[in-house]
């Protein structure tokens, strides 16, 4: 019989005990191995059980061996200290309070799913366990950040495998009372709430959770409470669930209802509202409108309030493809903002945001990310490959300017250490080479022996056969109750083989099967005697696209056959749990995106973190990391004659460099049974890529690159009443004005002779209408470098041309006898001639305003012809 609901009821725990409650809603227990060992001690039994969960393992326990725990010295005193710990941990200065002043004071992180730990299910997959990372390196550096984002009821999905190989989505409805949730309240108790003022005189209500991760706290809102009516309780129902008017409501109660949630806290609490607001991908671009609205309503017009939001907004964009963008019906969203939700903002001045009125733009289309572009001063990609892609992407948003001008930064993704990091790694590097973290120990040091560093590694591939047998067993379970599990079972993966992983979401260009492409190399490698193979994979395809379920499908069917069943799996439902096995008990890890679609791949960081070695395209962040002795390249094949062929290159590539190189070198053992040549890689690997791939190496790049100027910037427009916001939008409105009538009719030069020598000096001397603007307002600058086919130039370099004497041709007629030039200003200045070969240059005018971020930031530009 089932329930008809279900509830989770805490347990009351002793007194001595009370100190394990708030240890168990912090979640800072997800990172620090000791809070963990604490609970495990409790009952590893039921630890494991509950999947490492503390307040799932505190409802699973006895009074009994409560009150057994609470007459233990021992215990309660460890208890204790912890706490003491982690108190010392909130309070205690740490990397951000030692930066100099001028640092803002509260940081928003917006952010559409969190992957924090497998306990709090709210993610779906690299976006959400890149943010829950973020969240984490924050804490940990002290970075003043709240979170913002949805409690979903069911989550993303929970994954089974038919018999027949096919994906099977389902929606376990989470309680939130056995979370690490508490609710926002007001001084009488009751609980805070947002509300959206939604078309036909409806209205959406929200609580809003709070989750206590380490120094941070993040706040979820909820939609399925009372107050609503039964189509709007759903509006948080799923993760990515649903499309169209759905995910726009999800995004409006993301952006809009998190800035209020934000309101209502710094109302509630000693928290700030944020100085900065970073936006996670366009899904929360919303925010900016909110922000916008209090600013009208306090005085500002709309244009002097976008500079104010555009001043300390920060927007990340994560999709390397257009078709990964979220993009709606301009009717759809005139409608919603044609109602009270934001009274202070008109319908078209929201549309205008995200209108895709530029070159290949598509009419009465609404796009996210151009929004988030438009209301963000500051915008970055997550890899150095990953900005440059971006740039071109979104390029026509800025006319006329080089690709590599277009304000899109980049800040390649990092992994948190303490949670993707084995813990013997941890101990290893304490032990023998005496750092608190791996990223700190001196990996090339004598000091930890080749056989140490190999007994580590083997121990973590040990336990992943433990996981990856004990997951596919329970499976089997489920979908065949009171069957016994078939006996190969037992057999399956090899401690002592090659293991190579594989696990990410299973979009099409991601090529889960390129693996399959020549299925019998695939089963000699995998069944060699001399250099066995071993493959695991694991991965969830969205619930609406049938063509990821079936490269799933193909590849299960593959990994079914009896002769190599043992040596190939598919794992159902990957998670943080999972994940946090698998990484550290691979030797190889394996991507094989089509290049340049994956924005940074951080899957492969994680298992760096750990010693493996990748194997990858050229893509994301091992574009701009591999160096030859970390790991192995696939060549691309960008010039195939088509996608079939393309994949048949880069196919044989990845068997050819598994067969000739990887596995010999990992098999190639000396006397004493450790591969001298491959643990040389691991130490390279671990000394040099550590480092890097830290989310605290990001979350400090996102401090000092993106997060200060933005304050900064902020408060110049904000200054004196908003007294830069207004000279800035006056100044927009008069250079918009004004641009159609700029230009650049005559450009002189000499200092050269007829043939010019390496060393020479090139005098420029530009006449620039101005009609309606002043010279001030212009950046005048000679573009100048190699030419290539049609005389484009080639990386070109930039010098600044000043005004001549402040003179007008009209004053000094006798330099030119041009018409077009009267009344024009003369700019000069000089250029060396630094390289040889062919060289070339031209003129152009650009907007100069000391609030611009960029010179390109306006999208106005000025050539001479």
């Amino acid at each position: 019989m089932k329930a008809i609901r279900r509830f989770t009821v805490r347990t009351v725990l002793p007194e001595s005990l009370s100190a394990l409650a708030e240890l168990a809603t912090n979640l800072r227990w997800s990172w620090h191995t000791p809070t963990r060992e604490l609970f495990e001690r409790i009952s590893p039994e039921a630890w494991d059980a509950v999947g490492r969960d503390p307040i799932a393992l505190l409802g699973e326990i006895d009074n009994g061996r409560l009150q057994e725990l609470a007459d233990d010295e021992d215990f309660v005193q460890a208890t204790n200290s912890l706490l003491d710990d982690l108190h010392a941990y909130l309070r205690e200065p740490r990397w951000y309070q030692s930066l100099p002043e001028g640092t803002p004071r509260s940081i928003g992180y917006f952010s559409p799913e969190f992957g924090i730990a497998a306990a709090l299910p709210q993610y779906s997959g690299g976006l959400g366990i890149l943010a829950g990372d973020h969240l984490k390196s924050a804490s940990d550096l002290g970075v003043p950040i709240i979170g913002v984002g949805l409690f979903y009821r069911s989550g993303y999905f929970a994954q089974s495998i038919s018999p027949d190989g096919w994906q099977e989505e389902d929606y376990p409805v989470l309680d939130p009372d056995g979370l690490p949730l508490t609710v926002l309240r007001h001084p009488d108790g009751t609980a805070a709430q947002v509300v959206l003022a939604l078309p036909d005189d409806r209205t959406l209500y929200a609580r809003v959770w709070q989750v206590a991760v380490g120094r941070i706290r993040l706040l979820l809102l909820d939609t399925d409470i009372p107050e609503n009516d039964e189509s709007l309780r759903t509006v948080t129902d799923r993760l990515y669930g649903g499309g169209g008017e759905h995910r726009l409501l999800q995004e409006l109660l993301l952006g809009i209802g998190g800035v209020r949630a934000l309101k209502l806290l710094a109302e509630l609490s000693d928290a700030e509202m944020p100085e900065v607001f970073h936006t996670n991908e366009g899904h929360a671009g919303f925010l900016g409108l909110e922000r916008i609205s209090d600013l009208v309503g306090a005085g500002l017009s709309f244009a002097e309030a976008l500079e104010v939001v555009r001043a300390g907004t920060v927007f990340t964009t994560h999709t390397p493809v257009p078709a990964g963008i979220d993009r709606f019906e301009s009717g759809l969203i005139e409608r919603y903002f044609s109602t009270e939700l934001l009274p202070a903002v008109t319908a078209d001045e929201v549309l205008a945001l995200g209108a895709e009125n530029y070159e290949g733009g598509t009419p009465d289309t609404f796009n996210m990310a151009v929004m988030g572009l438009r209301l963000g001063q500051r915008a970055n990609g997550v890899s150095k490959l990953h900005g440059k892609v971006s740039r071109h992407m979104f390029g026509a948003l800025w006319p006329g300017f080089e690709s590599d001008e277009v304000p899109i930064t980049s800040v390649t993704n990092g992994v948190h250490s303490p949670t993707w990091t084995d813990p013997s790694l941890y101990a290893l590097a304490a032990s023998t080479l005496g750092a608190d973290t791996p990223a700190h120990a001196d990996w090339r040091s004598a000091a930890v022996s080749d056989r140490e560093l190999w007994d580590v590694r083997t121990g973590m591939r040990e336990r992943l056969v433990v996981d990856a047998r004990r997951r596919v067993t329970a499976a089997w379970a489920e979908q065949n109750p009171g069957i016994a599990a078939p006996a190969w079972y037992s057999e399956l993966l090899d401690p002592n083989v090659l293991t190579i992983g594989f696990a990410r979401r299973v979009p099409t260009y991601k090529r889960l099967t390129l693996m399959l492409h020549d299925p019998e190399r695939l089963r000699s490698i995998l069944l060699s005697k001399e250099h066995p193979v071993q493959i695991v994979v694991a991965g969830k395809s969205h619930p609406a696209d049938d063509e990821g379920k079936r490269l799933i499908q193909q590849l299960v069917e593959f990994s079914q056959d009896p002769d190599i069943r043992t040596r190939m799996v598919f794992l159902p439902n990957y998670d943080i749990a999972m994940a946090q096995q698998l990484y550290p008990g691979t030797d190889v890890w394996l991507n094989n995106p089509l290049r340049p679609l994956e924005a940074c791949g951080t899957s492969g960081m994680k298992a760096a973190l750990n010693g493996s070695l990748n194997l990858s395209i050229l893509d994301g962040w091992w574009a701009e990391l591999y160096d030859e002795e970390n790991g192995w390249a696939i060549p691309s094949a960008d010039s195939a004659g088509d996608a079939a062929e393309r994949d048949k290159l880069e196919a044989e590539s990845m068997y050819d460099l598994i067969e000739h190189q990887i596995a010999p070198r990992y098999y190639d053992r000396g006397s004493d049974g450790v591969p001298t040549r491959w643990v040389e890689s691991i130490r390279h690997t671990l000394s040099t890529l550590s480092p890097e791939l830290s989310a605290d190496r990001m979350v400090r790049e996102y401090v000092e690159r993106l997060y200060v100027p933005a304050a900064h910037s902020e408060r110049a427009v904000a200054a004196d009443s908003y007294a830069g916001a207004r000279d800035l939008a006056a100044w927009k409105a008069r250079v918009i004005e004004a641009w159609p009538r700029v230009s650049v009719p005559h450009v002189e030069s000499g200092g050269v002779d007829a043939a010019p020598q390496l060393g020479d000096t090139l005098h420029v001397r530009a006449y620039v209408n101005l009609d309606g603007l002043g010279p001030d307002d212009v950046l005048v600058q000679v573009a100048h470098g190699r030419t290539g086919s049609g005389d484009e130039l080639i990386d070109p370099q930039y010098t600044e041309l000043e005004m001549v004497s402040g003179q007008t041709v009209a004053a000094t007629r006798n330099q030119s006898d041009r018409a077009d030039d009267a009344g024009a200003v003369q700019f000069g200045g000089s250029v060396t001639l630094d390289r040889a070969g062919g060289f070339g240059y031209n003129v152009r005018v650009v907007p100069k305003h000391p609030l611009l971020a960029s010179p390109a930031e306006l999208g106005l530009i000025v050539l001479a012809h």
